[in-house]
């Protein structure tokens, strides 16, 4: 019922013999035995399994954290010359690393509008190895269609697809189904789900999955036994918690566009969401996190967050306690205003990541706080 934690750096051989025949398996890719944890533990290699066989991958890479996961990817495919496109909203340290680290060694970067595949095409080069998109996106929870982004590219390039689906998670969208080559996770969100480990993943065939592994012992970003127990932990409650965050966050986006104070709602349960029938066509699910603009101005839009009552102020998403959030006044904060609204980070944009509390306790918590606007 309950995996060990197998808390060991080194793991020792009998004699010499059997050193032999490690080091002899070890190069067919199937040694039969672990060696030394930064290649590979029992912990970590239970927890993957369960994430590959839920996910529809061969296998799976676990990591410290979902950056990890992020950086060591990309760096295993990428070389000096290369071209990546990536989505125009993805994460801000993903942005960041493709930007500022990854220009460093002379690979560069497009920028792509999510919903544009007519784009993603024109951004193709010769030179492009990967195509990374995320979908759902943070904040505005815009939507991918899967399935026309694969088909568009499959026809163009031969550029490795990757998908970070740390918003959607295994329950509520596969992309390997529609032809995703790799997919990440942060497994710090939903995963885990309790907010207390940090960790990621990348999932997809067995050769792919092979690199990154490599490029990970080389990096050394691993995740610890003690992180993959309480990861494999959260992963035996993820289909009910998902669940429950689905139905909190579709009635929570259903209350708040209702609402005189609220302006604009985000969130791809809503018939209002402009990916909407994609989402309903490729998820069986919307999550947990509900994006939207109050009426009122920045001070009002403050006052409202400080007068919310069940959720924590914080930035994360996921876990199953709920979290609210400013975007522009603190992950995005070293922006200039012009800069922030062009991304679409306006003062009133608040970020409200629904956990699995009782959905009528949080749309009232809601609605006496918005009465601060």
């Amino acid at each position: 019922m309950t995996n060990p934690i197998y808390q060991t750096s080194t793991f020792v051989y009998r004699d010499m013999e059997e050193v032999v025949d490690f080091a002899e398996k070890k190069l067919t890719g199937d040694p039969g035995r672990f060696e030394y944890s930064r290649y590979g533990n029992p912990t970590e290699r239970v927890v993957i399994r369960k994430l590959a066989e839920l996910e529809g991958a061969e296998d799976g890479v676990l990591f410290p954290s979902g950056m990890c996961a992020i950086t060591t990817t990309l760096l295993a495919f990428l070389k000096a010359g290369d071209h990546v496109v990536v989505s125009d909203e993805a994460y801000r340290k993903t942005r960041d690393f493709c930007a500022n680290v990854l220009s460093r060694f002379g690979i560069d970067s497009t920028w792509i509008p999510v919903d544009d595949p007519d784009a993603w095409v024109r951004a193709l080069r010769p030179e492009t190895k990967i195509v990374l998109c995320e979908s759902p996106t943070n904040p505005h929870l815009h939507i991918v269609d899967l399935e026309k982004l694969v088909s568009t590219m499959r026809q163009h390039t031969k550029a490795l697809l990757v998908i970070d689906a740390t918003f959607a998670t295994p329950i509520n969208q596969r992309p390997i189904e529609f032809g995703i080559d790799l997919v990440i996770h942060s497994g710090t969100k939903y995963l885990g789900g309790h907010n207390d480990l940090l960790g990621g993943v990348v999932l997809g065939c067995g050769d792919w999955t092979q690199r990154v592994k490599e490029m990970q012992g080389t990096l050394g970003g691993n995740m610890d036994p003690q992180g993959a127990y309480l990861l494999l932990r959260g992963l035996k409650t993820l289909a009910v918690r998902v669940q429950k965050h689905n139905e909190n966050g579709q009635q929570v986006a259903e209350f708040l566009e209702s609402h005189p104070k609220v302006k604009k709602v985000y969130y791809p349960g809503l018939r209002s969401h402009p990916h909407h029938e994609v989402a309903k066509r490729q998820m069986s699910g919307f999550g947990g996190v509900v994006s939207f603009e109050t009426a009122g101005d920045k001070a009002a839009t403050f006052r409202f967050i400080d007068s919310v009552r069940i959720p924590y102020l914080g930035p994360s998403l996921g876990g199953v306690e709920s979290l609210i959030y400013h975007p522009a006044a603190l992950t995005f904060a070293d922006l200039s205003s012009d800069e922030r609204v062009s991304l679409g980070l306006t003062d009133n944009l608040v970020r409200l990541a629904v956990g699995i509390e009782d959905s009528q306790d949080i749309i009232r918590d809601l609605d006496q706080a918005l009465a601060a606007v």
